[in-house]
């Protein structure tokens, strides 16, 4: 069922371990030899961005540090921060950051120096080149877009979520230090745990997988699946955090050569129209989709069930709607905000994803949507 070919599309340089920023960043900067680094960071994670800034001007570089990214950036958001980029005209931009930091950094990396708007971009393969240097250091186990050709950010007129694809939006260095993660709290740690999984399910149960790829994706289902609810519950234990952390890395593996599917489809629209978190717009409809694709690819979804530790094939997504529990994530649309009546129009626009539902395994028709919808409302 695999095609014959699969391009993959990695940072030159992925480094991790626990400890392993401030050595790997320090070092990265001598064989690079860049000096003015604009490091884009958030507020909740400033004091470990401010401590990498630190490392960095012992070594004589220069640091701008820029937050203000909100957890769903749109691309008013990004087009300021660029603006800022620009003005400080960098060698290096330094992403610290959850996926939505990453995303955005990513997109000042390629476009400081140059005038088109960000929006001019959205789409595959428009945007061409990048002139500047660009090291993503992601503080969540989540998106995978430290090591992704994707961002992604709200079109605001549109209410919509849109994805710049590039193989230019590559990193250079990927840095994943699973002690920067320690801080992360349980709700957060669980919605972007959840994402990350899916990331790995969906690469994985998916008419454009790859055995290239498959073997990440099904290890990070295994590693996501054993140690996320840990995590969960103790964030300081370093053991699950690094297992969770490199099942994310592996997810975000597949999302360059395969990408995902009919979940982060339907997901997009609950963030378009009433922000809700990525990662819980995942978490709420993951069971919801699997079960509707169990009827396809069948070998596939008995992999993921035993990766999972599901009894059956049957079982696989009780056993996904009972780590989400385990997590502290509270299911249904209707106990998130979520109106039984935008449900239609929730359908159209998750419908108009037609990049990631070409992949997923079964057709997605209206009908089948609005049916997913009201089993995970």
């Amino acid at each position: 069922m695999s095609p014959t070919s699969v391009t993959l599309r990695q940072p030159p340089q992925i480094t991790f371990g626990t400890g392993c920023a401030i050595p790997a960043l320090i070092a990265f900067l001598h064989a690079n030899g860049s000096r003015r680094i604009f490091l884009l960071t958030s507020p909740s994670v400033l004091a470990q961005a401010s401590t990498l800034a630190d490392a960095l001007r012992a070594q004589s570089a220069v640091v701008e540090i820029a937050t203000g990214v909100p957890p769903e950036p749109t691309t008013a958001c990004a087009e300021k921060i660029r603006s800022f980029a620009r003005a400080f005209v960098p060698d290096l931009v330094l992403a610290v950051g959850g996926g939505s930091v990453l995303d955005v950094a990513k997109l000042v990396a390629a476009l400081h120096d140059r005038t088109e708007p960000i929006l001019a971009f959205y789409g595959i393969n428009i945007l061409a080149g990048r002139r500047t240097t660009l090291v993503c250091v992601p503080t969540t186990a989540g998106t995978g877009s430290e090591v992704s050709p994707n961002a992604l950010l709200l079109d605001e007129v549109a209410l919509a979520k849109k994805a710049v694809i590039s193989p230019a939006l590559v990193p250079d260095a990927a840095i994943i230090d699973p002690a920067l993660m320690l801080s992360l709290p349980p709700a957060l740690t669980a919605t972007t745990g959840i994402d990350a999984l899916t990331h790995c399910l969906e690469t994985y149960a998916n008419l454009a997988a790859h055995p290239a790829v498959d073997l990440h994706s099904l290890e990070g289902v295994r590693l996501i699946g054993a140690h996320l609810a840990r995590a969960v519950s103790d964030g300081t234990d370093l053991s699950a955090r690094s297992a969770v952390a490199l099942g994310s890395l592996y997810g975000g593996l597949g999302l360059g050569p395969v990408n995902t599917a009919g979940v982060h489809a339907l997901a997009y629209p609950l963030g378009g129209e009433f922000h809700l978190a990525h990662g819980l717009s995942i978490a709420l409809l993951l069971p919801h989709v699997v079960r509707f694709n169990l009827p396809a690819m069948p070998d596939r979804h008995a992999s993921l069930a035993e990766a999972l530790g599901a009894a059956s094939i049957e079982a696989l997504p009780d056993r996904l709607e009972q780590l989400i529990a385990d997590c502290g994530i509270k299911a249904g649309l209707s106990a998130h905000g979520i109106p039984r009546a935008a449900l239609p129009r929730i359908a159209d626009a998750g419908l108009g994803v037609t990049r990631l539902l070409k992949n997923n395994p079964r057709e997605i028709t209206r009908p089948d949507a609005l049916r997913i919808y009201e089993a995970a409302y």
